[in-house]
């Protein structure tokens, strides 16, 4: 799985824009609701950090899977959500600003979570344990370059001029759902070979994975009399993850690609049901008129 111009330059330049329009519909308010009403970002956390990991852990024991798939199950279950569920939770017309903090908030933790859930993964699927080092520093350094500071620019845009901001929200969506799109069939065309090899064996595990994990947001979120965008969003990021992370460690930490192959097939599920909560929500109206 080797890297592109696709991934290396379009899509993080692409990102980078998407990301700076999600910050022209923020303002501070939005992320002060987060920080004085947690109960929506400690569900989200708990499905996250907790929840997913053991989901994807059961999994493995249902399907039986090798070694080197369940070991790849975990590593895209430790990780956490990426700028990816943020897009999909702000075109879905969900609480954008909480799908922000769960992100940034998250990536922190499992700088931590990562390496106990590998540790774990290896000791108990092959006989040989394995200490994973995580570069922290470029983890972190992804989160401020890729999410922080275009968001801020955006938020500052949006305090000097909100009429420009407002006119722009709808350009940047069409132009989010595009890039989506293109992410969609780029992975399709180029992994076509190896999602064809390998997805009677993981396929229906990682599909699994992925809707039990946002039909898991989704309840925990109603059952807490969480909102309805906050609802989308908890779901979104139950179940969206860092693709883009498990390749990387698995790539170059772990030094085993094969690692990669269930995230490889993991993405085209996840891009799946984002476009279903994308067609849901992303048309209703009524959403645009909802304070997060």
């Amino acid at each position: 799985m080797s890297t592109s111009v696709l991934t290396d330059i379009f899509l993080p330049a692409s990102l980078f824009i998407i990301m700076l329009g999600m910050g022209l519909s923020l303002v501070v308010d939005d992320f002060k609701r987060v920080a004085t009403q947690p109960k929506a970002t400690i569900i989200g956390l708990i499905n996250q950090i907790i929840l997913l990991p053991l989901i994807g852990f059961a999994i493995t024991q249902l399907f039986n899977l090798n070694n080197q798939l369940a070991i790849g199950m975990m590593l895209i279950a430790a990780c956490p959500g990426g700028v990816t569920s943020n897009l999909i939770s702000h075109v879905s017309r969900g609480d954008t600003a909480l799908s922000i903090s769960l992100t940034a908030i998250s990536s922190l933790i499992s700088l931590l979570t990562i390496p106990l859930i590998m540790g774990f993964a290896f000791q108990y699927f092959s006989d040989n344990g394995q200490v994973v080092d995580i570069d922290e520093m470029g983890m972190i350094l992804q989160i401020v370059v890729i999410v922080l500071v275009p968001v801020t620019i955006g938020m500052i845009i949006r305090s000097r001029n909100e009429a420009f901001a407002k006119k722009m929200d709808r350009p940047v969506r069409i132009f989010s759902a595009t890039i989506l799109a293109i992410i969609i069939i780029g992975i399709m065309v180029k992994e076509s070979e190896l999602i064809r090899n390998n997805f009677a064996s993981i396929g229906l595990s990682t599909a699994l994975l992925n809707l039990l994990t946002m039909l898991l947001g989704w309840l925990s979120a109603r059952l807490f009399s969480l909102n309805l965008k906050q609802s989308i969003t908890i779901a979104i990021e139950s179940g969206i993850q860092n693709g883009t992370l498990a390749i990387v460690i698995a790539s170059t930490v772990l030094n085993d690609i094969g690692l990669a192959i269930p995230t490889s097939i993991y993405t085209i599920w996840m891009f799946a049901t984002g476009g279903f909560m994308m067609y849901r929500f992303g048309r209703r109206s009524e959403l645009a008129e909802m304070p997060e």
